[in-house]
């Protein structure tokens, strides 16, 4: 079983940065492709970035192309998201998930708990 631990959300600003981390612990990380979603009240869960195993597919919804960054660190087991230039339609509960298949698209199969990003105007 994966477990996947969130951190880094928090009040802030338009326009400043954010760096959300996720570690993840009782699984082979380096075999997962990795993602970051978002929900907003309201609103669907979206997937905002991912990143196969070894990074070499990335993808980004369009919203947050040339804002958000996505990363990973297979010896920390741990996968990134830097957020810059944050608007408020970014707010929303953000979840890193892992995806055992390599598809970064896929079916993601296993969640963190979520960290709040709110970012206020």
């Amino acid at each position: 079983q994966v477990q996947l631990v969130e951190s880094g959300g928090g009040l802030v600003q338009a326009g400043v940065s954010l760096r959300l981390s996720c570690t993840a612990s009782g699984g082979t990380f380096s075999r997962y492709a990795m993602g970051w979603f978002r929900q907003a009240p309201g609103k669907e869960r979206e997937l905002v970035a991912a990143i196969s195993r070894s990074a070499i597919s990335i993808y980004y919804t369009d919203p947050v192309k040339g804002r958000f960054t996505i990363s990973r660190d297979n010896a920390k087991n741990t996968v990134y998201l830097q957020m810059n230039s944050l608007k408020p339609e970014d707010t929303a509960v953000y979840y890193c998930a892992a995806e055992t298949r390599n598809i970064i698209k896929g079916e993601y199969d296993y969640w963190g708990q979520g960290t709040q990003v709110t970012v206020s105007s």
